[in-house]
């Protein structure tokens, strides 16, 4: 199969030969056991000139495909076999509270232990630049801009839009509320100081949240606020959330009567694909789908 694609490429059996470091009668006869073996003609021989028969080009073009692929695996698998210890690099949003991640997490330790995961977490900026820096192998966010062609933009789900108010609210009976009626209430996100000015804006100006905002350093101290009467923490149903605890409640949030829903992906850069990072993505979306 190398043979042909490299004679079909070159448009020479001469230079394909010098290309395969063989004698060129060697492929000439390569080609014929060729297409002794599949029964039909592949090249049409007039003279000194040749060309592809019908069954030639697709062949060709099927070659060329599975070559491909045959190299992907071997460079991965010296890859894999000359790793002392592989690592997986995962980041996640400040705000998740998912359990599916924490799951395919485990269950990707207990099917492959040599590799090392590591976990960090960030707002969508810092997820991002961890990615485009080579310091996260692939990062669970939620899509802010257009699909750039240089990542892997691999969809997991959308995903409702929640409130997480304190249940002495006058909205704790609601199962829902419109986007609107929170205006008027603090808005509380989780953001280290120097990411605060750019989710404040993302939540004013695409999202729409108006009002003032307030910030936490993590999760927890956002819930906490929350029971403490500070203003509503905005997250996202990505999977089952882990409970609130008993002083937080949650609503659906609204937009004209339809929920608010967000688009979640994992990332990870085209050049740096592997198998371990497939693998994991296939892992995290089946969990997600199966909980849908």
């Amino acid at each position: 199969m190398r043979y042909f694609v490299a004679v079909a490429d070159c448009r020479s059996f001469t230079e394909a030969a010098e290309q395969c470091y063989i004698s060129q009668s060697a492929i000439s006869q390569q080609i014929r056991a060729l297409e002794a073996d599949l029964g039909v003609e592949l090249i049409h021989r007039e003279n000194r000139r040749f060309s592809l028969t019908p069954a030639g080009e697709y062949f060709y073009r099927q070659s060329k495909g599975l070559l491909g692929q045959v190299e992907a695996v071997r460079r991965e698998t010296v890859r894999i076999g000359q790793d002392q210890e592989s690592q997986l690099r995962i980041g996640y949003p400040r705000n998740y509270s998912g359990q599916e991640l924490h799951q395919a997490v485990a269950d990707f330790s207990r099917m492959y232990p040599e590799v090392a995961i590591s976990i960090v977490n960030g707002t969508h900026e810092e997820l991002y630049d961890l990615l485009r820096f080579g310091e996260a192998d692939l990062i669970l966010n939620d899509q802010r801009r257009a699909f750039l062609d240089q990542y892997v933009n691999y969809e997991l789900l959308r995903c409702d839009c929640l409130a997480e108010i304190p249940t002495g609210s006058s909205l704790a009976d609601q199962d829902a509320v419109e986007l609107e009626d929170l205006r008027h209430i603090p808005c509380i996100l989780v953001a280290p100081g120097e990411q605060q000015s750019t989710e404040e804006a993302y939540y004013k100006n695409t999202v729409g949240f108006g009002g003032s905002f307030l910030f936490a350093g993590n999760l927890e101290e956002g819930r906490l606020m929350v029971a403490g009467n500070r203003g509503f923490l905005p997250v996202d149903k990505v999977g089952t959330l882990s409970p609130a605890g008993a002083a937080v409640k949650r609503l659906s949030i609204l937009q004209g009567g339809q929920k608010l829903r967000r688009n979640y992906c994992l990332f990870w850069m085209k050049e740096h694909s592997s198998y371990y990072i497939e693998e994991f993505a296939g892992m995290l979306r089946t969990l997600l789908v199966s909980e849908e």
